[in-house]
């Protein structure tokens, strides 16, 4: 039994290793794919920005193949567009292409059906077919039968089976070990917040979670209890919250409450939701129903992750960064999930809080 267990943990933590300095070789421009795009429309430019922010993919693209934009156009730096669909046989002699991805909203399905009559059977090309939702959806799609019949089916959630099993291990045992750390810390703050001034320890904020349903987030209440009416006194004020939902010096904020958003130990009561399945440690930022419009085409991915306590948002800047780039982060963290994607935020959140960047 032991012997065997060693064996399994042995493999787990080879093959991991041996990804790893794969993809690191990758990279560095090594084992490098090459590939062509057809389609330089929005979902084509979708593809190669995710090819592009991924090197360790390994794809080296070639260019895009377009029958509306002429040879030399470059739309993204350092990916031209070479010719048209017509000469894509002389393209992928000349420059080796191994790999031919195409945007599928790109072509009719005359031209579909001569590329994967012309290209299907080549032993060392392979067509990649994008689902026509990729700048929409990060879920994911599969390809089903239904009544016999190849079918492609949208991913209601992002996790499934292994991924959702370790992120919740994963949720499970750091939220109790943090609490059990923290407990003092927010004995203190709770105490801090009832002298500082009148009114309840926690602030409850309704907020949107997986599936669209609604849940109270616990946060320790950082405002004034007449927080609206203070804020309602200065239109300036009020213009800026409805752009950004943020504010630089917000008056509402009391003395404690500024002490508690600039170390972000507001949000520790969190941990409560994520012992309650309604969190987790690391996912896109948690926003209210109002909130949700100004996602919105891509607002239906928010349904399909638990919002965290900590994201790619919160270790960019958090505040200083753009109402557009938080919805692109968001949306950059669901697609690309891994649970080493949540290690590396984890250890990138402590020198973001040390630092206070971008926490007011």
């Amino acid at each position: 039994m032991l012997s065997w267990l060693l064996v399994s943990v042995g493999v787990i933590v080879g093959r991991f290793v041996l990804r790893r300095i794969v993809q690191n070789m990758r990279a560095n421009g090594r084992f490098l794919t090459a590939a062509l795009i057809i389609g330089a429309n929005e979902e084509g430019l979708a593809i190669a920005e995710q090819l592009q922010a991924n090197p360790k993919a390994g794809v080296w693209l070639a260019g895009f193949v377009d029958d509306e934009l002429g040879p030399g156009s470059e739309l993204l730096p350092d990916v031209p567009v070479l010719g048209s669909v017509d000469g894509i046989g002389s393209l992928v002699r000349q420059h080796g292409i191994q790999e031919i991805i195409v945007a599928s909203t790109a072509l009719p399905r005359e031209k579909l059906l001569q590329l994967f009559t012309a290209f299907g059977s080549e032993d060392n090309i392979t067509i990649r077919m994008s689902s026509g939702l990729y700048e929409l959806l990060t879920t994911g799609v599969e390809v089903q039968e239904f009544g016999n019949v190849p079918l492609l089916s949208v991913n209601k959630v992002r996790l499934t089976g292994a991924d959702m099993t370790m992120k919740s291990m994963l949720d499970l045992t750091l939220s109790i070990g943090s609490l059990i750390v923290f407990l003092p810390i927010m004995v203190a703050m709770a105490i801090a917040i009832r002298l500082d001034s009148p009114g309840p320890i926690f602030h409850l904020r309704g907020v949107v979670g997986v599936g669209g349903k609604r849940f109270n987030a616990f946060k320790f209440r950082t405002m004034y209890v007449d927080a609206d009416e203070r804020l309602a006194r200065d239109p300036e004020l009020r213009r800026e919250f409805e752009l950004n939902h943020k504010l630089k010096n917000d008056p509402r904020v009391t003395r404690i409450g500024r002490f508690l958003r600039r170390t972000s130990l507001d949000e520790l009561p969190q941990l409560i939701n994520v012992l309650l399945g309604q969190m987790s440690l690391v996912g896109p930022r948690m926003i209210t129903e109002e909130e949700r419009v100004r996602y919105g085409k891509f607002r239906m991915n928010l349904s399909t992750v638990k919002p965290g306590i900590t994201g790619l948002w919160q270790v960019s800047g958090r505040s200083d960064v753009s109402y557009e780039e938080r919805v692109m982060l968001d949306m950059n963290y669901i697609r690309n999930y891994s649970i080493w994607f949540d290690l590396h935020i984890l250890w990138q959140t402590i020198p973001a809080v040390l630092k206070s960047r971008g926490a007011y």
